[in-house]
């Protein structure tokens, strides 16, 4: 199984839709949350039954509110997988794999998973993708081949909304042509290899982190909590935080793809770099 993503071309208005279930997901998502940690407070029910009646309550009391009557336009399998996404955020949290769920924010990534409940869709080749409940919506850059699938996570990331989903495939077999590798992660450069090959972090990553970055956040610190100009400093800072993921995406892309292609066996040193370079006593030099 692996994941396909493609990047939506929209509309004002399909952008807007978009915004508003993710909106959706966030309420719900916040408000299961705080129910939930209220009753299991209060001992009331057990840890398997109260995301079930938490559901309950918002199902037959919030959604039937006047203030809430707007959820009933949006696509009720929104408000399902939030509480999926509430009940595995606990399961981590018992497990000890996460830490304890906490209340999300319009400053976080925005994002809502939907899905058919009639089972898998087929998904056909072409500039076009439907998606369950939403409807179909144009891509940037089109399905080589059809494919199937049934969940799919709509994300916004800077300006641009992103469609993903996961489809079942076989893995290939990759004929490496050189047995084995060391990599030697540094400071100086990102990483080294055994054959002396030096891969080096991209130079735009350092430079818009230091230079842009911050004074995009000084400048949304001293603007009035809010208010549509710090909205749009905030838009700004989520576009520019995009583009380095992207660069750091690229980047590791081009780093691991050529070599797990050309090595059998990779071995890579394990140290704390963090640690080193917040040691006063050594010289390190930053990325």
């Amino acid at each position: 199984m692996f994941a396909i993503k493609r990047a939506l071309k929209l509309n004002n208005r399909e952008a807007t839709v978009m915004a508003k279930h993710a909106g959706f997901r966030r309420v719900v998502f916040n408000f299961g949350l705080s129910l939930r940690t209220q009753m299991y407070s209060e001992g009331k029910f057990t840890d398997s039954k109260v995301i079930g009646e938490v559901k309950k309550v918002l199902t037959n009391y919030v959604k039937k509110k006047p203030e809430f009557a707007w959820m009933n336009q949006l696509s009720s399998r929104v408000y399902q997988n939030a509480l999926i996404d509430l009940k595995d955020a606990f399961n981590r949290y018992r497990s000890g794999k996460a830490g304890h769920p906490r209340f999300a924010s319009r400053r976080d990534s925005q994002s809502f998973t939907v899905d058919s409940s009639n089972g898998k869709v087929l998904l056909v080749a072409g500039s076009t993708i439907k998606i369950p409940t939403l409807g179909t919506f144009r891509l940037f850059e089109p399905l080589e081949c059809g494919f199937i699938s049934q969940t799919f996570t709509v994300s916004k990331e800077g300006s641009r909304w992103f469609v993903s989903f996961c489809v079942d495939a076989e893995r290939l077999p990759v004929q490496q042509s050189e047995s084995s590798v060391g990599i030697d992660v540094g400071i100086n450069s990102f990483a080294t290899l055994s054959n002396q090959q030096v891969f080096d972090a991209p130079k735009p990553l350092r430079a818009s982190a230091k230079t842009k970055l911050a004074k995009l956040q000084r400048k949304a610190s001293k603007q009035v909590r809010g208010s549509q100009n710090q909205r749009k400093t905030y838009d700004k800072i989520r576009r520019l935080h995009a583009r380095l993921a992207n660069i750091r995406l690229d980047f590791l892309h081009k780093l691991t793809t050529p070599t797990v292609k050309t090595f059998k066996l990779i071995k890579i040193e394990n140290l704390n770099l963090q640690g080193m370079m917040a040691n006063h006593k050594e010289r390190w030099s930053n990325i």
